[in-house]
Formats: structure tokens, C-alpha cells, sequence
């Protein structure tokens, strides 16, 4: 059967899509309809720090799984190629995930959902059931996708599709003899938001929402305006959309929770509820991730994510936790609160916060910062600092945080911060020295935010690697 062990737990790991750390109930947002999230958060402990490791989903998505920042893992962008047909590409070949640790300690692992890290159609990572997204993002509606090596598309509505399949896979493992991992990636909140893409039911839950907590800023003068094409033809149905799948993904996660409980299961199995990467609904003037602005940005709605960490018994119920913790350090997280041993072969940068889980409150003086990539852009911060650096030449951004927690007043050229822009340039050039492959370092790649097309560095052997800004 599966693991009755709490200190062992099985495990269902829920990521969503372009989720911003503010788009729950239990963030405090008053107006978006997340009851399931806000029952996890009651039961668990809610991050309020958690960081992506790039703004965007593919080297989100590749850094939560194997522990190694973009310019260790070579994915630097959103996998525009390489998902399917004769091209497809596996862009992690040879790298170890916690999958493949949890695998080797009797495991059984499975994925429904969005992949979107190369091959779509073949299993990779230990995964023993497969059933996934073949691109990575398409219409809610009649969306292509493969199953254990049977591709099919898919009629109803995705994010429904996606834990129906799900729940088939906690049947099996219930009547299993093993311990479980199940991953339930959705493709929500991701546009497309119009056209019918959400059910008429939860976009009515929304007709009279005056939407205060998405204020539309003034235009960032760096926007791009193909990040999110559908808010110039109606920003009102895009904010509908937007929430309206949120909440539809929310009623799917209870749906989750609830068949854990009824198997019984719920007390020995670890739940998780995170994003890839956050998301601007109009802050800052734009609408997107950190795509949304070229120079890519990295202001904290795009590199927040919310993550919700429950396993009653064990994690105390209705903490919060306002630690600084990065993607990056989930993968040691997972292994060390599961009690599996794994050393990697190489550096990795992240640690395990597994210890804040027991009472969400640090037990080091020690400084934390983190840090995020996103192509030639990379930021470091603190609690009371923020500094991007754009390679080669700018421009930079400093902000203090404790003063201006919404970023609005860059202080890169202040006379009185130069000592403070030194210090934290030199942190992040010492923390990436440390840790970038030199033959992925994606400060040297042409990354535009309009997608990834090969392999990066030396092995790509020339080809090109990265959509250009005229092909879009």
C-alpha cells in the first residue's frame, strides 16, 4: 500500500501557470474566489517570500525540478521548440531530478499536466505515468495532449481534464505498494483568457468584480504588447478570464484534497501548491511575467510565486512564514523533509528550508538573499534590497525595499547607494561565478522573452538557439 508512514510521506506536488503570489484568497486578496487555497493555507503554512528562479515558465519549471539554476540547466527561455513532432528535443538529458532521487528510494511517479521542458510525447525524469500537455500552452478547449505514448486531443475543459486524470492516478497508487509522487501541473491561469475559454459558470462569478486589487497602471515604457495579445482588444473579459481560471483551478484542487481524504491518505502525504512564475495583470503597466517587458524585468509580482506547504500533523496548521526561499531550494527541501539522502555531483545553489516547515521561523542569524536569471538580466535581494544587473550595459535598478516595498523609485544612480550598489553587484557576480556552467551561462545567449528553440551554448553546435525579435 502506499506510505501510512508520516515521516515518509507520499506526495502531490500542484504547480499552476503564471499564478501570481497575490491571486489567492489567503494572500489577502478580498476579491478573487480561492476556497480550496485558503482551506490548505488554514491547515499548512503559507510562504510569503517564496521566489521563482527565472520569470518565466520552462526554466521555472526545470529549476523546481532539478535543483540547478537556468545557467546550470541550459533552459534560458519558454520552449518555443523542441516540445514534439520530429524536432523534439529532452533539453534535461543526463541532469538528475528529485524524481529520479525519490525513484531509486521506491517511488512510484507520475505527472498530469503541463511539462513544457522538451519531448513532450516521451517520459523522462522516472515518471511512470505520463500523461501531459504535448506544447506546453494552448485553448482550454480541444487541447493536444499524450498519455503514455498515446497522443489524443482532449474536448473538455483542461484544467478539469487534468485532475480527472489525476485522481485517476491516486486510485492506482491507493491500491498500490508503494510510496507516491504525483505532480499535477495545470496550465492555469495562462491565457488564453476570451472566447469562451473558461466556463460560463465561474466567469459569472466575476460580471459585477470591480477588480480594484488589478489597477491599471500607467504603460510601462518598456512594455511589449504581444505579452498578453488579448488585453488591448478587452482588458475587462482578460481580468474574467484571469480570475475566472484561477478559480476554476481552485475547485479542481479541492477536488484533489478531498479524494486524499477519502482515501485516507491525507495525514501521510506531504501537499504542495505553487506557481512557475508570477504574473502583472496591470501593475507596473504591464500585463505578463518577466517577458512582459523587454528588458525582461524581475519587480517582485513576477518573481513571487504563492506556496503552500500541508501535511496535517506534521507541518502546523494556519502558520505563515515570511522567510526569503527560492525554487532553487526545493529539490533539496523535498529530499530532506521526505528523509532521502542525495548528494549531487556538482554544486547546486540551493538548501533545504525543510526546518522552517516544523514552525516557519528561522533558527540563523545568517543574511539571506536570493537570487533570479532570466537570459542577461539577474537580480539579487534581500529583505531590504533589491539589485538587477542587465549584461552588458544596462540598465540597472536598485531599490530599497524597506522604504519602497512597490519598487517605484530606482536609486541606481543615488550618490548616497553607490557603496550599496557595490556590495550587492559584487554578492551576485560571486553567487553566479560560483554556480554557471560556463557552457550555459546565459548572460552570453540572445535571450528575447519570445522563446527558446534549441539548446543553448556549445552544444546547440551553432544552430540557432533563441527566437529573434523580428520573427514575432
Amino acid at each position: 500500500m502506499p506510505s501510512r508512514d508520516p515521516s515518509k510521506p507520499n506526495i502531490v506536488f500542484i504547480l499552476t501557470d503564471d499564478q501570481g503570489a497575490w491571486a489567492m484568497g489567503c494572500a489577502g486578496n478580498q476579491e478573487i474566489i480561492t476556497p480550496n487555497l485558503d482551506r490548505i493555507a488554514a491547515e499548512g503554512m503559507r510562504f510569503t517570500n517564496f521566489f521563482c528562479a527565472s520569470p518565466v515558465c520552462s526554466p521555472a519549471r526545470a529549476s523546481l525540478l532539478t535543483g540547478r539554476i537556468p545557467s546550470q540547466h541550459g533552459i534560458h527561455d519558454w520552449l518555443k521548440g523542441g516540445n514534439e513532432g520530429p524536432d523534439a528535443l529532452e533539453f534535461l538529458a543526463g541532469q538528475r531530478a528529485y524524481t529520479d532521487v525519490l525513484a531509486e528510494h521506491g517511488y512510484r511517479c507520475g505527472i498530469s499536466g503541463k511539462w513544457h521542458m522538451g519531448d513532450s510525447v516521451t517520459p523522462q525524469k522516472s515518471f511512470a505515468d505520463w500523461c501531459v500537455h504535448r506544447r506546453g500552452g494552448s485553448q482550454y478547449y480541444n487541447s493536444p495532449m499524450v498519455r503514455d505514448g498515446v497522443e489524443y486531443t482532449e474536448t473538455g475543459y483542461l484544467t478539469d481534464h487534468i485532475t480527472d486524470v489525476a485522481l485517476e492516478y491516486l486510485e492506482q497508487y491507493a491500491q498500490g505498494e508503494s510510496p507516491f509522487y504525483l505532480s499535477v501541473h495545470y496550465t492555469a491561469p495562462h491565457f488564453p483568457y476570451l472566447n469562451n475559454n473558461h466556463p460560463q459558470a465561474y466567469r459569472d462569478l466575476y460580471k459585477d468584480c470591480a477588480f480594484d486589487s488589478c489597477p491599471q497602471e500607467p504603460t510601462h515604457p518598456d512594455i511589449w504588447a504581444k505579452s498578453v495579445p488579448e488585453v488591448a482588444r478587452d482588458l475587462r473579459g482578460c481580468l474574467v478570464g484571469y480570475f475566472a481560471a484561477v478559480t476554476a483551478m481552485d475547485a479542481n484542487v479541492g477536488r484533489i484534497v478531498n479524494r486524499l481524504d477519502e482515501l485516507k491518505l491525507r495525514e501521510n502525504t506531504l501537499l504542495i501548491f505553487t506557481g512557475d512564475n508570477g504574473f502583472s495583470c496591470g501593475k507596473h503597466g504591464f500585463w505578463g511575467k518577466g517577458n512582459g517587458t523587454f528588458p525582461q524585468n524581475m519587480f517582485d509580482i513576477t518573481v513571487k510565486v504563492p506556496f503552500i506547504a500541508s501535511q496535517p500533523g506534521r507541518i502546523p496548521a494556519g502558520t505563515i512564514c515570511e522567510e526569503l526561499v527560492s525554487a532553487y531550494d526545493f529539490m533539496p527541501t523535498l529530499l530532506d523533509y521526505a528523509g532521502l539522502p542525495y548528494e549531487p555531483a556538482e554544486p547546486l545553489p540551493g538548501t533545504s528550508f525543510a526546518p522552517l516547515l516544523a514552525d516557519g521561523e528561522t533558527k540563523s542569524d545568517k543574511v539571506v538573499v536570493v537570487h533570479d536569471e532570466y537570459g542577461q538580466v539577474r537580480m539579487i535581494r534581500s529583505r531590504e534590497w533589491k539589485y538587477i544587473h542587465r549584461y552588458p550595459y544596462g540598465p540597472h535598478e536598485l531599490y530599497h525595499l524597506t522604504v519602497d516595498p512597490d519598487e517605484r523609485i530606482n536609486l541606481i544612480n543615488e550618490p548616497s547607494c553607490q557603496s550599496v550598489v557595490k556590495e550587492m553587484k559584487a554578492g551576485l557576480e560571486a553567487w553566479f561565478v560560483r554556480y554557471v556552467d560556463p557552457d550555459l551561462d546565459g548572460t552570453h545567449e540572445p535571450v528575447t522573452g519570445r522563446g527558446q528553440l534549441f539548446l543553448a551554448g556549445p552544444a546547440g553546435a551553432g544552430a540557432k538557439a533563441f527566437e529573434s525579435f523580428e520573427e514575432t
